[in-house]
């Protein structure tokens, strides 16, 4: 039994409307990376070193990143010699295949939040300006409300223009308080009011939002070790997460501001913002492979509910769903017709 046919086996069923919509946000990328990936296969009948050189190239167009791709290329080439493969019928299953494994290579990640059992929970949401950050922050409370939880938000992008505004409508559409004070207000004083608040009203979730000028780095890092002593100091252990909004159209300047930020503060996960509006999708294995932080959601839509929890087998039937199904069928009927 192929990948393909396994895969397909797993997903089904498991959230069809989820796993629709790792497809239908994958549409730009699969319509791109797959569709030369089906020409070479059209080109080449034999796998060569050729047709490796040339899938090295569909690969680095897709921001799959070099180190990442020369892995892939590297476990290829041995699954080839390993099953004796002579052409490249199937060849999108092996790279599939290897896809996951390469993902889950330094063990497979929980994606799931740190949620506290008890007590308030913080979430400390950062990024440069521009990537979706405050959209993700509305996104992530509507989803955790829905999950029974009471939320607040805290509104420490105090220096962007109509930032704070932005987080009140989010709010008021997510159902949630937002504490704010007057833009250009100290940021730690926000994180230090919107910590005593969620005590007093025994919040499940506190989501802070913060200020992302990055031009200004070295104040912006020092700005955010700010504000997580802050929170640090009226919750020990908190932030439980640290989630760092990038935005998936802007490919390996993503991977950049990553490990930016990275170093100046303890990144525990990605949010990959408009994952459906590129053709570079491939960013999520460099950013994975390169930096090990996992990625925990991403944005496949314009709607409050396409924040979706990341799962490395519904990316990679998104990025291969036309050629997943139509193998998996073919495989299906061969097995009728024994």
């Amino acid at each position: 039994m192929s990948f393909f046919k396994k895969m397909k086996e797993k997903i089904t069923g498991t959230n069809d409307a989820v796993t629709g919509k790792f497809k239908d946000g994958l549409t730009k990328t699969r319509d791109s990376f797959t569709s030369k990936v089906n020409d070479l296969v059209a080109r080449f009948r034999e796998i060569d070193e050729e047709f490796f050189e040339e899938l090295e190239e569909v690969l680095l167009q897709a921001d799959v990143g070099f180190e990442t791709v020369m892995e892939l290329i590297d476990l290829l080439k041995v699954e080839v010699q390993r099953k004796n493969i002579k052409d490249t019928a199937g060849i999108q299953s092996v790279i599939s295949e290897k896809l996951v494994e390469i993902y889950n290579s330094q063990g497979e990640s929980d994606n799931s939040l740190n949620i506290q059992e008890d007590g308030i929970t913080v979430l400390l949401m950062v990024g440069v300006n521009g990537v979706g950050k405050t959209t993700t922050i509305g996104k992530l409370a509507s989803r955790l409300k829905a999950e029974g939880k009471t939320v607040m938000l805290a509104a420490g992008d105090t220096f962007r223009a109509g930032a704070i505004d932005q987080l009140v409508v989010w709010g008021e559409r997510a159902g949630v308080d937002v504490i704010r004070q007057s833009e250009g207000s100290d940021p730690a004083a926000v994180m230090f009011d919107a910590v005593n608040a969620a005590k007093k009203r025994n919040v499940d979730v506190l989501i802070c939002d913060t200020a992302g000028r990055l031009q200004n780095k070295v104040n912006l890092m020092n700005e955010l070790q700010k504000v997580h002593r802050v929170i640090g100091r009226e919750i020990p252990g908190a932030p439980h997460e640290v989630l760092l909004a990038l935005d998936a159209t802007t490919g390996q300047n993503a991977l950049i501001q990553a490990e930016t930020f990275k170093e100046a503060t303890d990144v525990t996960g990605i949010v990959l913002t408009k994952l459906d509006g590129t053709a570079k999708g491939g960013i999520v294995l460099a950013i994975r492979n390169k930096l090990n932080i996992p990625v925990k959601f991403v944005g496949l839509g314009e709607g409050i509910d396409d924040l979706q929890p990341f799962d490395p087998e519904k990316y990679v039937y998104g990025l291969f769903a036309d050629g997943l199904e139509l193998e998996a069928d073919e495989e299906h009927e061969e097995d009728e017709d024994k």
